[in-house]
C-alpha cells in the first residue's frame, strides 16, 4: 500500500477558517507534522491544528522557515525534515503536514513533498486548500479583491521592494506578503503610486492579537514578519464599470 502525504491548508490563524476537508484530513491521518522554528515553539499552524486533533497525534518538524542569507544551513533543515517526515511515512503509511494559508501558496510544503518524494518510493501526494491571508484580510476590512476584469497580483515583499512598485504602477489590486520587516518602503511605494489611502493591512488575523488597519497609519514602524497588504485599484466608474 502506497504512503500518503496530505498538505493540508489550516487558513490564517482562525480555527473556523479550516474547511471540513481540512478537519477530515487532518483527523484521517497517521500522523499530523507542524513546522516549528529552531526554537520549538507553538506555531501558528499547530495551535489551528490542535483545535481537531489530539495533541498526542502531533509531530513537530523543525524547518528553516525563515532562512534566506545561508543556503547550507536551509538545504541542511529541509534534508532533515524531509528525513523525518519519511521514517514517520514508513512507520505509519499516512501524513498530513498542516501549513497556514494554502499549501500551494508559498507554503514549506511544496519543498517537504519533493523531498520526501525522493525517500519514499511510490509516495502519493495530495493537498488541500486552505482560506489565505488576502482573503481573510478582505473579508475582515471590507475591501475587494477584484472586480470585472480586473487582475490581481501577489507580490512577496522578500523579493524586494523595486518588485512591489512595478505591481503597484500596474492596473489591479496588489496584495503583498512578508512585508512587515520593510513596512517602511513599503508605505513609501503606496505613496508614490498613489495607492495609499485606499490600501488596507492586517496580521495576527482571527487570533486575539489581531491588527487590521488604514495603511495611511503605517509610519515605518516594523510590523509583523506575517503581515499582508491589500492595495486596491481606484475605482471611480460605479457599479460594474470594470466589467
Amino acid at each position: 500500500m502506497s504512503s500518503r502525504l496530505t498538505g493540508v491548508g489550516v487558513g490564517p490563524g482562525d480555527p473556523e477558517l479550516v474547511t471540513v476537508k481540512g478537519v477530515n484530513a487532518l483527523r484521517a491521518a497517521e500522523v499530523v507534522v507542524v513546522p516549528v522554528m529552531d526554537t520549538g515553539e507553538r506555531g501558528r499552524a499547530e495551535a489551528t491544528v490542535l483545535h481537531y486533533v489530539p495533541a498526542e497525534k502531533v509531530v513537530r518538524v523543525v524547518f528553516a522557515l525563515n532562512e534566506r542569507t545561508d543556503r547550507k544551513r536551509r538545504e541542511t533543515a529541509w534534508d532533515a525534515a524531509g528525513e523525518r517526515v519519511a521514517g514517520l511515512l514508513r512507520e505509519r503509511g499516512s501524513v498530513a503536514f498542516a501549513t497556514i494559508g494554502d499549501p500551494n501558496v508559498y507554503s514549506t510544503f511544496t519543498y517537504l513533498a519533493q523531498t520526501v518524494g525522493e525517500l519514499v518510493p511510490g509516495l502519493v501526494v495530495e493537498t488541500v486548500p486552505g482560506i489565505t491571508a488576502m482573503q481573510d484580510l478582505a473579508a475582515r476590512s471590507g475591501a475587494v479583491l477584484t472586480e470585472g476584469t480586473e487582475p490581481l497580483t501577489l507580490v512577496p515583499v522578500t523579493a524586494g521592494s523595486a518588485v512591489l512598485k512595478e505591481a503597484l504602477a500596474g492596473p489591479g489590486t496588489v496584495v503583498a506578503y512578508k512585508f512587515g520587516r520593510r513596512a517602511g518602503e513599503v508605505a513609501e511605494a503606496l505613496r508614490e503610486t498613489g495607492r495609499l489611502d485606499d490600501a488596507v493591512w492586517g496580521s495576527a488575523l482571527g487570533l486575539p492579537e489581531e491588527s487590521v488597519r488604514s495603511a495611511a497609519e503605517m509610519d515605518g514602524t516594523p510590523l509583523p514578519y506575517l503581515s499582508t497588504l491589500i492595495a486596491p485599484p481606484r475605482r471611480a466608474d460605479g457599479r460594474g464599470g470594470k466589467l
